[in-house]
């Protein structure tokens, strides 16, 4: 996870701004989470495998954990650390918390320690998780989710172009071209 996004890749390339919203997958996922065996019976292992094998295939090794989190209290620390001025370097530290160490990110320790690595107060995360500022930010960003009919995460969209999941940088490329986006000089 390390690797420069495709997405700050595009930013530096071309003349374009990237909006990073967070989407819920699966909204009905309780607190605590759900086994992949439980939410795909007699499969989840095989899951697991495919989705490793898949980020080995793009050069990422993944450690995909074997619960499915309920990422509300994640997604609202990311929405408090957008406006700090901290996103991407919260984003990637939870990605490499979750994809590459399997760590809970729905604990409040683990949660408030990823805020102080991407430079943010680890109390300041402790009361966003919660915040009913950030709970609503939450619930109006699953509306627009539904009301868009987006069914994968993630889910990018640029210009009239609609990119969805985990795509090699050649597919962004291509819809920002289509967005009519230039090239930096």
């Amino acid at each position: 996870m390390a690797e420069r996004s495709s997405l700050v890749r595009l930013q530096e390339e071309y003349d374009v701004e990237v909006e990073w919203k967070g989407f819920e997958l699966n909204p009905e996922t309780p607190r605590g989470g759900i086994s992949l065996d439980q939410l795909f019976p007699g499969r989840g292992e095989a899951m697991r495998a495919h989705a490793e094998q898949f980020g080995r295939s793009f050069g990422v090794s993944l450690k995909v954990p074997a619960r499915m989190s309920n990422t509300r209290r994640v997604l609202a620390v990311t929405e408090w650390a957008k406006d700090q001025g901290r996103f991407q370097a919260f984003h990637q530290a939870a990605m490499e918390a979750y994809w590459r160490r399997g760590e809970d990110l729905e604990s409040p320790d683990v949660l408030a320690r990823l805020a102080e690595q991407a430079g943010l107060p680890g109390e300041g995360a402790r009361g966003a998780m919660d915040s009913p500022e950030y709970q609503a930010r939450l619930d109006t960003l699953r509306d627009e989710a539904r009301r868009d009919s987006v069914r994968g995460i993630p889910t990018f969209f640029i210009g009239k172009t609609r990119v969805v999941g985990c795509q090699p940088y050649e597919a962004f490329e291509q819809a920002v071209q289509l967005a009519g986006a230039r090239r930096r000089q």
